[in-house]
């Protein structure tokens, strides 16, 4: 199943975002070298700041998605205050 995630930052929280982003990079890099990892990016404010991300994911199971949202460092670190999980189907156009 392909899932799209939007997750949204604590506010006030840019610091701890950096802090913990390397971690978090490290951690999707793994996903894409597993198949895993289709997309992804920070999401914007209208300054242009970095406020949360996205991210689409492939996932077998139930428990890959349980996985996921228990370990990436930016959930474990509490960067993310709000977790928007939906699943996707691509249109074939």
């Amino acid at each position: 199943m392909t899932y799209v995630i939007h997750a949204y930052d604590y506010p006030n929280s840019l610091d701890k975002r950096m802090a913990t982003r390397s971690d978090h990079l490290d951690y999707v890099r793994k996903l894409k070298a597993n198949g895993q990892f289709i997309l992804g990016g920070a999401l914007l404010d209208e300054a242009g700041q970095m406020m949360g991300s996205m991210l689409m994911l492939t996932l077998d199971t139930d428990d890959q998605l349980q996985e996921y949202l228990r370990t990436d460092p930016y959930i474990v670190q509490g960067v993310w205050e709000k977790i928007d999980v939906k699943p996707f189907r691509q249109a074939e156009v």
